[in-house]
């Protein structure tokens, strides 16, 4: 199933993101920057009433312009769990989050690392977005991704596939004393609440990065980016 969006600064972003795949532009009115893009992308473009892009719209403020784009795939938990890289398992799961520029870079240094992929739910968390896609540089067709309905269930089956759950989160022990040699599902809370409580009840460790400074917290990809090169860095040393 295709997705629509709409809006002229959407339409030109999305035109202007090779990493999004556009199936064709919808305009009401002849648009000399938007035609331009079209056609350097090869992209087709047709031409329809005010009324019926209302209505593909879903009378959403779509400013005479929408783009209807291939969405991003994704795959089964086994998917993920066969495409195992290395020797131990290693997933991101992703507890509600919420911005797409998180999801975006989470995704990047996922693939920078190599793990197996990431779960985020299907409700309540960003999907794989065409903000998501330019964030994270590419790395949205290289790292698979799952989308579950109930992330307790999810890591309850996984314990069960031999992975161990390590969340971060703020008073859990240094990161830095895990070793990290077994399966791994790295869990990352929400951006301001954190992990849900019943998402820690499942995991087997919780670790926190030390704070030294002012700042108490730091963003949510930052945080699950050192962890995860921490995660390899144990895997191969020097």
């Amino acid at each position: 199933m295709t997705q629509l969006l709409y809006g002229k600064q959407v339409v030109r972003q999305i035109l202007s993101d090779r990493h999004t795949k556009v199936l064709r532009v919808y305009l009401v009115m002849h648009d000399a920057q938007l035609e331009q893009l079209a056609q350097e992308r090869s992209v087709p473009v047709t031409y329809v009433d005010r009324r019926r892009l209302h209505t593909m719209a879903k009378a959403g403020n779509h400013q005479g312009a929408a783009v209807e784009i291939q969405p991003y795939p994704l795959y089964s938990l086994a998917d993920l769990v066969e495409g195992k890289h290395g020797e131990h398992g290693f997933l991101i799961l992703l507890d509600e989050l919420e911005d797409p520029h998180n999801l975006g870079a989470v995704l990047r240094t996922a693939d920078a690392v190599q793990a197996d992929g990431v779960i985020f739910k299907k409700t309540h968390n960003v999907g794989l977005t065409p903000v998501v896609a330019k964030v994270s540089a590419g790395a949205i067709d290289t790292v698979r991704c799952a989308a579950v309905t109930n992330l307790t269930r999810t890591l309850q089956s996984l314990k069960k596939m031999g992975y161990w759950i390590v969340g971060a989160d703020m008073d859990g022990q240094d990161y830095r004393s895990l070793q990290y040699d077994f399966n791994v599902v790295l869990v990352i809370g929400n951006e301001g609440k954190g992990i849900s409580r019943l998402v820690r009840k499942e995991c087997d460790y919780v670790v926190s990065l030390p704070m030294k400074g002012q700042i108490s917290s730091l963003n949510a990809s930052v945080s699950a980016g050192i962890l995860m090169y921490s995660i390899f860095a144990s895997r191969f040393p020097l």
